[in-house]
């Protein structure tokens, strides 16, 4: 197992909870964005940036993630292409993402698009809270005990 980190969106606090479980259980680990990500002088910590452009990273991730890996991201289409090719997705937010749910958060994301498009100001999410984060750090905990030797 790998962790595959959305790095361009994903919130601090994430990266820090991310950065110290990486540490802890020595798994590899790597952030990937269009921009410099500064990461912890770790040798299973790594960054690797990649080209400006629409879904550049999250192209990178679905080309070097394997099956049984775990991908960090709020991208509702890449965590459906990484479930497809059989690896795992986790939220910022805690939210994992799997093929019971991942259709029925596709086709919301897609009706939100529509309406955005239509003019409809449907506003962003709110803001990460310690509840968030919590529920992150222990799905992280739960899928790195069971997928992690």
């Amino acid at each position: 197992m790998k962790i595959w980190v959305d790095a361009d969106a994903c919130p601090n606090v994430v990266k820090d909870i991310l950065f110290k479980a990486a540490q802890r259980t020595g798994i590899e680990m790597t952030l990937v964005a269009n921009q410099f990500v500064r990461v912890p002088a770790n040798k299973n910590i790594t960054s690797l940036q990649v080209a400006a452009g629409f879904d550049v990273a999250d192209d990178e991730i679905v080309k070097r993630s394997q099956a049984g890996d775990l991908v960090i991201t709020s991208d509702i289409p890449l965590a459906a292409e990484i479930i497809e090719q059989g690896g795992m997705a986790l939220s910022p937010r805690g939210e994992l993402f799997d093929k019971e749910n991942i259709r029925s958060r596709l086709n919301i994301r897609d009706f939100m698009d529509t309406m955005r498009a239509s003019g409809v100001n449907t506003g962003g999410p709110p803001a990460l809270n310690q509840s968030d984060r919590q529920n992150f750090a222990n799905h992280l905990d739960r899928l790195l005990t069971q997928h992690h030797p």
